[in-house]
């Protein structure tokens, strides 16, 4: 029998994070399966058979099965130990105190495996998403896989309520922590042991939030998750507490948002430990993603011209026309920097927000230079009429776009990624 005693405080020394193809060393797994379990006497040792089987015809790599035992009141601790002494590659691990999220963290802390694994005893989810599960972390195109049952490939078997509830809780992540993967608690995950290491020892909770804390985390970081459908019936007998779970999880999320909120959590440090390299540009003085970012700077450029155009029209009969040039130019450069900062060069979160818009500022004084400039240019030549002083403004403003998408990408937000979807994340 092996017993863990837990030191949640304790932090995983950090691995190579350079990405590549894993290779088993002797004697060595390369996927740690590991199977959490609560008084699961009764379905603990079919379903790991099978899940034995099953990892012995299919996957072409060494492997090893974790049982953790996390305080289970039943026969389950002694099924495990059978287990472990009948067959090969079955490991039981128990630990005393409760919780699916404190046995993976321990049991993944703990482990020697370059892939980590989880599912559910039940073994809800077909066995054949496996191999694609950890193919993508075993070459080194991913960091985390999960299995998503709200693909559009996936084929799910469950009731209303729960689908209800999934799908809500998912849409609330999305909306509140803008979580952009599609599936936060499906039992099927697998993650690169480099990668856990430098995440495992910022995820607090312990319980079922455990895996959505992980992923936000992940993502955050910067870190690439594959996403595999997979085929999922639904445990009739499962002992979930599904509404408990759920008003857990809600605390969770107001927890997390809020660590990330405040810059509690070291997000730009572990974008820097995790987040991939930019690629080469394809064509030699030209930055890779350059065309993107002209286009999202583009976008943000007209709504904020057409916002300006109507704050100085509405304006301008009020206070005059350089007056009503430097509210409008004020108000809309302020939102400017936002969107641009969250929209073109992909920055989050709060680190350098305030420096961020002091910069903005001086982008925008020389703007207001070229704008008021040929305001005072034009009205000392002639009494222009409206029309004409509107194309003025208009030719004047595209001269300070382009001026304000040079100074933000060369100084504003020098070190700004590119955005990108939450499977090249």
């Amino acid at each position: 029998m092996t017993t863990f005693l837990l030191d949640d405080s304790a932090s995983c020394p950090s691995l190579r994070t350079e990405r590549g193809l894993l290779v088993a060393e002797p004697g060595r797994p390369l996927l740690d399966v590991v199977v959490p379990v609560f008084n699961e006497q009764d379905d603990l040792e079919p379903c790991v058979r099978r899940l034995h089987a099953h990892l012995a015809q299919a996957l072409p790599y060494p492997f090893r099965i974790t049982i953790a035992d996390n305080a289970s009141t039943d026969a389950t601790a002694a099924v495990a130990d059978t287990l472990q002494a009948a067959v090969h590659g079955v490991v039981a691990v128990h630990l005393p105190a409760k919780g699916r999220g404190r046995a993976l963290k321990a049991v993944w802390s703990a482990s020697d495996a370059p892939v980590l694994v989880y599912m559910d005893v039940d073994l809800s989810t077909d066995l054949a998403a496996l191999l694609p599960l950890v193919a993508p972390l075993v070459s080194g195109h991913s960091d985390l896989a999960i299995g998503t049952r709200l693909a559009r490939g996936s084929r799910v078997v469950r009731g209303p309520k729960r689908e209800l509830i999934s799908r809500s809780y998912n849409v609330l992540l999305r909306r509140s922590l803008g979580a952009r993967f599609s599936d936060a608690q499906c039992g099927f995950k697998a993650i690169r042991k480099d990668v856990a290491e430098q995440l495992l020892p910022l995820v607090e909770d312990t319980g079922w939030f455990f895996d959505t804390e992980l992923l936000v985390l992940a993502e955050r970081a910067g870190a690439r998750i594959a996403e595999v459908p997979v085929d999922w019936v639904d445990d009739p007998d499962s002992s979930v507490d599904v509404l408990r779970t759920a008003a857990d999880d809600v605390r969770g999320i107001l927890r997390l948002g809020r660590a990330l909120a405040t810059g509690a959590l070291p997000v730009a440090a572990l974008r820097q430990q995790l987040g991939r390299a930019p690629l080469e540009p394809h064509v030699p003085g030209v930055p890779r993603g350059l065309l993107g970012q002209v286009v999202r700077f583009g976008a943000v450029g007209v709504a904020s011209t057409l916002a300006y155009l109507a704050l100085y029209l509405a304006l301008r009969g009020v206070v005059g026309p350089q007056a009503a040039n430097l509210a409008a130019l004020l108000l809309t450069a302020l939102a400017n920097t936002a969107a641009n900062r969250r929209l073109t060069f992909g920055v989050t979160g709060r680190d350098g927000l305030v420096r961020a818009h002091g910069q903005g500022l001086v982008v925008f004084a020389a703007a207001l230079g070229l704008t008021s400039g040929a305001l005072a240019a034009l009205h000392a030549l002639a009494d222009p009429s409206r029309a004409v002083e509107l194309t003025v403004l208009v030719l004047a403003n595209v001269a300070a776009t382009a001026l304000r998408f040079l100074l933000l990408r060369r100084w504003v937000f020098p070190g700004g990624r590119t955005p990108t979807s939450s499977r090249d994340a």
